[in-house]
């Protein structure tokens, strides 16, 4: 038995005694193993959590205020607290005393603090709750007298967007056991909630004139009898006529109180199993192994159950697809992107392959394939209650073209790395009826599916939607790329031979159309009579997504989304600031997303200038613990460091895009289940002296990569754990042969740059690295910084013994861990100003 799991065992023993009582009861306190993996914060107030399951989600400030979903319903919202202690008569308002926040992979504790008593407040959203219910609250309290708490909130029983809502909740108050049941106008949704031996407050009589009160329970809680107890906040709905009934609801509050030590201990026990099952990196900086598997957990979490179609074709089996996020709903009925999304899925389904969860694939893949229409198109949205209403009649189901395009590739990308041949065969129709439509959806005639089918990326731009954007253009492109392999596999040579001719065609066009000898950059779009959308974006980065070549002129495009006008200290905004149209405050037109910048560092390091990839990776992965703790927003100003007030702060492709660039971009991955190999490119900074990547999934095999500088070789080995022996090759003629062990020559000087968020509110001001020139006997970089200002350097000498001649930064004779200390001060001026520095030997 897992130590934890019996430590768990033993901590609820004691609880045995009280679950045997036939009324609502408190349990034993929680008092699980510490997990390694925790955030440990203070409070921030108006700052959001998240808490996720499959089947219950709750959305709140880090004060502790919170609205809880049993999906698809929003039960309840401003819950809020207050106690009056005995022998202290000023009422204690909690929420404004919430002082620290600690999350750990399967819960979330926000710890209230006073002089007469401490509220900890501990929340999970188990996946094996009984049915109906989906997320639980604990309430333990530690004080110096009796106190009486009131926990306030609003009854919601609101179904999310679009199902209909049934009107107000009605409250009525169930003495025994002590519940209150929310009625609604439709006797086929109810919801009920309780505390064990809480009372109720205000509850206007019939007879009195209409009138609103928020609810409350009142708990009395004595500090010698109670020791060691924790209070639950039991919920429940019933969404059908037979569910709905209060014997029905208030049996599946007592069924999840009775069972609510069992289902903790399954559920914690549940996340030690997936922190043993995932992908790992181990590297000097625990922060950045951390912030990996916390990216891991997001991802996870953003699982939903799917309310069953009404055709019942999966007779009764839950379904599960992948949610883009959640947010606070407020007062809508739509926690954040709280829906079931096709790009936002298929984009993070390459993270979800890399940290070796195919599983998940299989069933994201299989939930977008039934929702796949008639014609090949691929889905785009699809709400948690999309099977209650005629939702083809709403625009949001097939709204983006990009979908179908990144469904060939992300299936080809799944059947890579997991060697799951015949889960493509089993969908090889609705595979060629995704690339028949990609195929045969050129309006303008020049070959390339375009915008006319659907948005591209942006929803919304100046002038008007566009014809045909380069981000689109280059999906299409290795969309036909991603089609030759598997055609290949399919046994279909003649649509082999189609999409590899398409594929070469592709490339020349986007080269022959877009690109603009003037400027060395791309156009951002295409227009009907072939003139060009000639803004600077950041879309073109798309053309190293997948394993290729990338755009053939790349040099002045790449120093451009690596300098100040693209790349803040942040993350990357997607339109040039210096561009006539950019707003910082847009949604499209200058705001930065990690998606952004994930796709910024894999292009980045795929061109290897890893100085510029690594610096936008740890933008995302540091945004870990900065505002949602464990999970990554979904955007931010382009001017300023903070958060949209409506950015989605638990983002699905945002936590993707820490473990992407990593995997494949800083270690170079590629895996081929098939052929039993992983390739390998890595560049690790230079301040590592080693790293290691351990449980990578193969197929069906598992294999630990590790990653050790050796004088002016990097060594990077491979051990095979479990399965069929797993291989390197380094992807080059040098390194082609499949061996168990690769070295790579290292250059005979390496930089390190310091990385780092910046405080709240901030503006850029970090060194850019617009270009990197190696040659024998030098290292040239052109760097940029704020005028004025002093950055910090790191330089390594992998060849010993090397004399060395600085120019344009200042070297001390201070060595720290094989590293000596630098620094580089930009000229007086406005902005940024530019500087060389080179490295003579």
């Amino acid at each position: 038995m897992q130590p934890r799991l019996l430590s768990l065992l033993i901590a609820f023993a004691g609880a045995s005694a009280i679950c045997q009582a036939p009324a609502l009861h408190s349990i034993a306190t929680i008092k699980s193993v510490p997990d390694r993996l925790r955030i440990e914060q203070n409070v921030r107030a108006g700052v959001p959590f998240t808490v996720a399951g499959p089947q219950g989600v709750l959305v709140g400030q880090q004060e502790g205020t919170f609205e809880s979903w049993l999906l698809p319903v929003k039960l309840l919202s401003h819950f809020s607290m207050r106690a009056l202690v005995e022998g202290y008569p000023v009422p204690i308002e909690l929420n404004p005393i919430a002082t620290s926040l600690q999350v750990f992979p399967d819960r979330t504790v926000i710890t209230y603090s006073h002089i007469a008593l401490t509220v900890r407040q501990t929340m999970f959203a188990p996946a094996d709750a009984p049915e109906g219910t989906g997320a639980v609250v604990l309430f333990e309290v530690d004080a110096v007298h009796p106190v009486d708490l009131t926990f306030s909130f609003t009854p919601e029983m609101r179904p999310m967007w679009p199902k209909p809502s049934p009107g107000t909740a009605s409250p009525e108050w169930v003495a025994k056991p002590g519940a209150y049941i929310l009625h609604t106008d439709s006797p086929d949704l109810a919801g009920a909630v309780a505390i064990p031996t809480a009372q109720p407050g205000t509850l206007a009589p019939y007879q009195e004139k209409p009138q609103v009160h928020p609810l409350e329970f009142k708990l009395h809680v004595d500090p010698v009898r109670d020791r060691g107890k924790a209070f639950p906040l039991l919920m429940a709905v019933g969404q059908t006529a037979l569910t709905a009934t209060n014997d029905k609801l208030l049996g599946r509050l007592q069924q999840l109180n009775d069972a609510l030590p069992e289902v903790y201990i399954r559920h914690a026990s549940a996340y030690d199993q997936l922190q043993a099952r995932l992908t790992s990196i181990e590297t000097p900086d625990r922060a950045l192994n951390d912030d990996f598997r916390w990216a891991e957990i997001s991802i996870e979490q953003l699982r939903a159950q799917a309310q069953p179609e009404p055709t019942g074709a999966l007779n009764g089996t839950p379904e599960t697809g992948l949610v883009a996020g959640y947010f606070s709903s407020g007062d809508s009925a739509r926690p954040g992107f709280g829906w079931y999304f096709g790009r936002d899925t298929l984009y993070t389904l390459y993270a979800v392959n890399g940290m070796g969860d195919f599983a998940l694939t299989r069933d994201a893949l299989a939930f977008l394939l039934r929702r796949q229409r008639a014609d090949g198109k691929m889905m785009h949205e699809y709400s948690q209650t999309a099977a209650s209403v005629e939702w083809k009649n709403f625009p949001y189901m097939y709204a983006a073209a990009d979908a179908t395009p990144l469904f060939l590739m992300a299936m080809m990308d799944y059947v890579r790395a997991s060697g799951d041949v015949d889960f493509l065969r089993a969908h090889r129709e609705e595979v060629m009826r995704a690339w028949q439509f990609e195929t045969t959806h050129d309006s303008d005639g020049d070959g390339i599916y375009d915008n006319v089918q659907g948005t591209g990326w942006v929803e919304s731009w100046p002038g008007g939607q566009p014809h045909q954007e380069i981000y689109l253009a280059l999906l299409d492109q290795q969309a036909s790329a991603a089609m030759v392999q598997l055609s290949t596999l399919l046994g279909d040579n003649k649509t082999h031979q189609q999409a590899e001719l398409r594929a070469q065609k592709l490339s020349a066009t986007i080269e022959s159309e877009y690109y603009q000898p003037s400027t060395g950059e791309y156009a951002f779009s295409r227009n009907a009579d072939g003139s060009l959308d000639r803004i600077r974006t950041l879309y073109p980065t798309l053309a190293w997504w997948s394993e290729g070549s990338g755009l053939k002129h790349p040099d002045a495009s790449l120093r451009a989304w690596d300098s100040h006008d693209f790349s803040t200290d942040w993350g990357t905004r997607d339109v040039a600031e210096s561009d006539p149209i950019y707003d910082s405050m847009s949604y499209h037109q200058g705001s930065v997303w990690p998606l952004f910048t994930g796709w910024a560092a894999l292009a980045d390091y795929r061109s290897h200038r890893p100085l510029s990839g690594y610096a936008h990776l740890r933008q995302n992965a540091d945004q870990t613990t900065t505002q949602d703790p464990g999970a990554v927003t979904e955007l931010l100003s382009g001017a300023f460091f903070e958060p949209f007030g409506r950015s989605t702060s638990h983002q699905l492709w945002s936590s993707a895009m820490v473990i992407t660039p990593i995997l494949r971009g800083l270690f170079g991955l590629q895996l081929d289940a098939r052929a039993n190999t992983v390739t390998v490119d890595p560049q690790l900074p230079a301040d590592w002296p080693a790293a290691e990547v351990k449980n990578l999934h193969v197929g069906a095999s598992s294999c630990d990569l590790s990653f050790s500088r050796r004088g002016q070789m990097l060594e990077v080995a491979v051990k095979t754990t479990h399965g069929p022996r797993i291989a390197l090759s380094g992807g080059n003629p040098a390194h082609s042969a499949m061996t168990d062990t690769l070295r790579f020559p290292l250059p005979p000087v390496e930089v390190s740059l310091p990385t780092g968020l910046p405080l709240a509110g901030s503006r850029t001001t970090g060194i850019k690295v617009l270009s990197t020139n190696s040659t024998p006997h030098s290292l040239i970089l052109e760097v940029e910084g704020m005028a004025g200002t002093t950055s910090r350097i790191a330089v390594r000498r992998n060849a010993p013994k090397l004399q060395m001649k600085a120019e344009g930064v200042s070297l001390s004779s201070r060595s720290v861990d094989g590293l000596e200390e630098g620094s580089v001060t930009f000229p007086y001026g406005t902005g940024y100003q530019k500087k060389t520095v080179t490295l003579n030997w």
